[in-house]
C-alpha cells in the first residue's frame, strides 16, 4: 500500500514541527516536504506529486487564494487549511464544498484526510 503523499507549508514553526511530527507516526502517511512561499508550493505540489497539502495560515473570510490555484492545478488534490492557533480547519476538495473540521485535533485532521482519499 502506497503511503498518503503529504506537503506542509504551515506557520509558525511550532506548528510545523507538531504537525510533521503527527504524520510521522502515522503508519499509512508520509511528509514529502515543506514549503512556505506560496509560488513555491505550486511548484512544489507539482514536482513532488502529493496527495494533500496542509496550508496556514486561514484568511480571515472565505477560502483562501492558495488553495483554488492548487486545485485548479492539481483536482485530485486535497488541501487542509489549518489556522495559526490551531483552532479553526478546512478541508477543500475540486469541485466539492469545503468541509468544516469541527474541533480540530490531530485525529479529526487525520480522519478528515484518510475519509476524503477513500
Amino acid at each position: 500500500m502506497d503511503k498518503t503523499r503529504i506537503l506542509l507549508s504551515s506557520r509558525p514553526k511550532l506548528l510545523s514541527e507538531v504537525i510533521r511530527d503527527l504524520i510521522e507516526h502515522q503508519a499509512d502517511m508520509k511528509v514529502v516536504g515543506e514549503v512556505i512561499d506560496p509560488i513555491e508550493l505550486l511548484r512544489a505540489a507539482g514536482e513532488t506529486a502529493v496527495d494533500v497539502v496542509i496550508v496556514t495560515p486561514l484568511e480571515a473570510n472565505g477560502e483562501p487564494r492558495i488553495c483554488r490555484h492548487l486545485l485548479a492545478s492539481f483536482p485530485p488534490l486535497k488541501v487542509v487549511t489549518l489556522s495559526a492557533k490551531g483552532e479553526t480547519a478546512y478541508l477543500y476538495q475540486s469541485g466539492l464544498p469545503r468541509l468544516r473540521i469541527d474541533e480540530p485535533s490531530g485525529q479529526s485532521i487525520l480522519s478528515a484526510i484518510r475519509e476524503a482519499l477513500q
